[in-house]
């Protein structure tokens, strides 16, 4: 059972050469509704057909600008209108901190709206019967053959005229195409009960099952253990473990990362002197650090220029002078161990104020002061 109305004559070719020269002389000939089907792209067929540039990228580009302005109208009113921030002592309207926000509104307006004009504009869907569907004509051009069809639509259609021509072009087989009766039109798909009817169902489904997910699922088991597990919340006590404390001491003999143990006791001077070895180089920035610190942690006491001038004279006994010829003498592992354990129970350990390689850049820098105090000639 088919409808009288002509929808328009379907010609089929048996090799792209010729598809590619009937589409040239069905587009130089005046025609305007016709397309050429074929099973795969074939190079040139844009210009035989002398087709225009698409009206998608219109569409993406009204829709991304869409996306810009709302974005950059809804941070103004937020941030600078509707409750105005001062942050840094930017101005309300920081153009630049907005930047990506309008970049990814403008690229999700534009996406989104190109698919939905595709599918909805361009393609004409729901439309899911059109009249070239399960015909021979599209199940081999969907194959192994290449096709023409010029709608009955077209100013300039006459299909005795059409037929003549295409035979004359080579086809291999010429078709008239008519309406199916089941045919509906884009509005009457739309506004269909039944159509409708099944929008509200999957709507329905798709919310009941939304919310039964959220509200139901992710409240059972496996999901809740993440909440279930053992871990202490701030200012609360360890069930876990018996002592009620949650951070637990390290295991004993463990080294954290980075930091090695100290290895001398604080009665083991001579072997600290003996194996100790200073691994800095005197370069600018060791000197540098040594100076700070040895002006914020040993001058107090030391003197800035090591000569045990102590400003905490009266409080505590006076060092001796770091330039005697003992001390000038005296290898690089004695200070890093009067630095890191203290000395005589007079001298604190500075370990926990001092890391142990601006020990190091301190003992290079006592250095420079005991060779700046005793210049030979």
């Amino acid at each position: 059972m088919r409808d009288d109305r002509l929808y328009g004559i379907a010609a089929l070719f048996d090799n792209p050469d010729k598809v590619l020269l009937a589409a040239k002389e069905v587009a130089e000939g005046g025609y305007k509704k016709f397309d050429v089907y074929t099973p795969y792209p074939l190079h040139g067929m844009d210009n035989a057909m002398k087709l225009k540039q698409s009206k998608v990228g219109i569409v993406t580009l009204i829709s991304g600008m869409i996306g810009v302005v709302s974005a950059l109208l809804f941070m103004w009113w937020t941030n600078s209108v509707d409750y105005p921030l001062v942050i840094g002592g930017k101005p309300l309207f920081a153009l630049p901190n907005y930047i990506p926000i309008t970049f990814e509104l403008g690229v999700l307006f534009g996406s989104v709206s190109t698919v939905i004009g595709l599918l909805i504009i361009f393609l004409n869907l729901p439309r899911n019967s059109h009249p070239l569907h399960d015909t021979n004509f599209m199940k081999r051009v969907s194959s192994d053959k290449f096709g023409i069809c010029i709608e009955a639509a077209d100013p300039l259609f006459d299909a005795n005229t059409i037929s003549n021509w295409f035979r004359k072009l080579g086809a291999e087989s010429i078709e008239e195409i008519y309406y199916r009766p089941e045919y509906i039109s884009l509005r009457q798909a739309i506004f269909d009960p039944k159509y409708i009817g099944a929008i509200i169902l999957v709507a329905l489904i798709s919310s009941g099952a939304t919310y039964f997910t959220l509200n139901e699922i992710l409240f059972m088991r496996p999901w809740t253990s993440l909440n279930e597990q053992d871990k202490v919340l701030p200012e609360t006590r360890s069930k876990f473990y018996a002592d009620g404390f949650a951070m637990r001491p390290p295991v004993e003999g463990t080294v954290a990362r980075g930091q090695l143990p100290y290895f001398f006791s604080s009665n083991e001077m001579k072997a600290a002197e003996s194996y100790m070895v200073n691994p800095l180089l005197p370069t600018k920035r060791v000197m540098e650090i040594g100076q700070r610190d040895y002006n914020t942690y040993c001058s107090p006491c030391h003197g800035y220029q090591g000569n045990g001038d102590s400003r905490l004279r009266g409080q505590f006994p006076n060092p001796p002078t770091l330039h005697s010829d003992t001390l000038r003498k005296a290898p690089d592992g004695h200070f890093y161990q009067v630095i890191t354990d203290g000395f005589m129970g007079i001298m604190p350990s500075y370990a926990r104020q001092i890391s142990p390689d601006e020990r190091w850049a301190i003992i290079w820098y006592i250095r420079a002061l005991q060779k700046s105090h005793n210049v030979k000639g």
